[in-house]
C-alpha cells in the first residue's frame, strides 16, 4: 500500500484481519491495537494527518520521534479499556489495519490483497489477547499498571533530529502542513534564536521588538513569557462548574499571566506557549478533566482541581522548535480561571466571531 496523505479516504479492515496483523502481545511493530479500536472495523474514516512523526512526552524532553507507515484518523481515545482515563488521546493507525476508498465513490473500496507483516511472530492473536494486554496484573495493594499507545509511545517510535529535513518534505508532501504555516514556523524559530529572545533579561529587546511587530498586524504577541506570580505560588482558582456545550471565552494573554507563576505554572498545571493562539477567543466546552493516566508509569492520577478540554482546541507546534508541525494534535488542558463563562449570541454573530478568531490564529495553521 502507498503511503497514505491527510484528507485520503481508508476503511478500517476487518476484526479478523486486524487480529491476524498482531502478535501475541496485541501489538504491531511494538504499536498497541487498543481493543476501543475495534468498533470502528468496517467503517470509513478521512485521514486526519500522516503519522510519520510524533513528540516524546514520556521523557520529558518533548522532543520529536519518527515512526512509519502510520496515520491518524479524526478519532480519539474514549479511555474505556483503560479505567475511564479522560485524557482522549489521538489514535495511532498502521496502514497495514485500514484500506484505501475510492473518493470518486466514498464506499467503493480498492481491491488491495492484505498480507500479514514478516515482522509479526507467527500464532494468531485473540480479541481477549488485545484486552488482556491493556493492563498489567494486579498485586495485592498496588494501583493497575495501563498499557496503552501514549505509555508505549518509546518502544515503537525512534529519536527524530530537529534538523533532519526529510520531515519537513514530508509534512508537506503528506498534507499534514502548508508551505505558508511552515514558513511561518520557520521564521518564529529564527527570529527566537537570532534576536536571543529566549533568553532572560538579555532578551528582553527581541520580545519587545515581537510584540511591537505583532501589534501593528494583528497578530499574536510573544508566547512564552513568564507568569507574574513568585516561584511556589500555587495560583487562583476559579469554580465556574462548566459543563460540556457551554460556550466560554478564553481570557486575554495578560490576564492569563497574572494567575500563573514565573515557571508557567497554575497549581501543578503549565501554560504553554501552543494555548496562546487560543487567547481572546470563543469555544465551546467539549469536557472536563478529572483522571488520567501518566504516560510515564502507567498509573492512573486524579487532579485535585479538574481541568477543561474545549472543542477543536488543541496543539498545533507552532512554537516547538524541537517537534514542529508535530501532527499528534493532543487536546490542550485549561483551568477555569483561565476561562469565562460568555452568553450565547445570534446565529451570525456567532459565525464573525469564529471567522474573527481563525483570522487572528493566522492562515495557513491548519488543523
Amino acid at each position: 500500500m502507498g503511503k497514505l496523505r491527510a484528507g485520503d479516504w481508508v476503511e478500517v479492515r476487518s476484526k479478523e484481519e486486524i487480529l491476524h496483523s498482531l502478535d501475541k502481545s496485541g501489538r504491531l511493530d511494538e504499536l498497541p491495537f487498543m481493543p476501543q479500536m475495534f468498533q470502528y472495523c468496517g467503517k470509513q474514516f478521512r485521514v486526519f494527518k500522516r503519522a510519520h512523526k510524533t513528540c516524546d512526552t514520556i521523557s520529558g524532553k518533548y522532543l520529536g520521534r519518527r515512526l512509519s507507515n502510520a496515520v491518524h484518523l479524526d478519532l480519539r481515545c474514549d479511555g474505556q479499556a483503560y479505567g475511564g482515563c479522560q485524557a482522549a488521546c489521538l489514535i495511532f493507525w498502521k496502514e497495514a489495519w485500514l484500506k484505501p476508498v475510492n473518493q470518486a465513490t466514498e464506499s467503493s473500496s480498492t481491491c488491495v490483497q492484505f498480507q500479514r507483516p514478516e515482522s509479526v511472530n507467527k500464532g494468531s492473536c485473540t480479541e481477549d489477547d488485545v484486552w488482556q494486554g491493556t493492563c498489567a496484573q494486579r498485586q495485592a495493594g498496588s494501583a493497575p499498571r495501563y498499557f496503552c499507545q501514549a505509555t508505549e509511545l518509546l518502544n515503537f517510535t525512534t529519536p527524530l533530529a530537529w534538523y533532519d529535513f526529510r520531515q519537513y518534505v514530508e509534512d508537506y508532501r503528506s498534507g499534514n502542513a502548508t508551505l505558508h504555516r511552515m514558513l511561518r514556523g520557520f521564521i518564529y524559530v529564527a527570529y527566537y534564536y537570532g534576536s536571543l529572545s529566549y533568553r532572560g533579561r538579555s532578551g528582553s529587546p527581541g520580545r519587545w521588538l515581537y510584540d511591537w511587530f505583532q501589534k501593528r498586524w494583528g497578530g499574536i504577541p510573544y508566547p512564552r513569557r513568564k507568569g507574574n506570580l513568585p516561584l511556589g505560588t500555587a495560583g487562583p482558582v476559579a469554580n465556574l462548574d462548566l459543563q460540556p456545550g457551554e460556550l466560554v471565552r478564553v481570557k486575554p494573554f495578560e490576564a492569563i499571566l497574572s494567575t500563573i507563576s514565573v515557571n508557567y505554572m497554575n497549581r501543578g498545571m503549565a501554560f504553554d506557549a501552543e494555548l496562546v493562539p487560543y487567547c481572546g477567543g470563543t469555544y465551546r466546552v467539549k469536557a472536563s478533566v478529572s483522571k488520567f493516566i501518566d504516560e510515564k508509569t502507567g498509573q492512573m492520577r486524579f487532579m485535585k482541581t479538574p481541568a477543561v478540554i474545549l472543542e477543536g482546541v488543541h496543539c498545533r507546534s507552532c512554537y516547538s522548535d524541537n517537534r514542529m508541525f508535530c501532527p499528534r494534535s493532543i487536546y490542550s488542558w485549561w483551568r477555569e480561571v483561565w476561562l469565562e463563562r460568555v452568553s450565547e449570541k445570534p446565529a451570525v454573530d456567532m459565525k464573525r466571531g469564529v471567522e474573527n478568531d481563525l483570522r487572528a490564529f493566522s492562515a495557513g495553521r491548519d488543523g
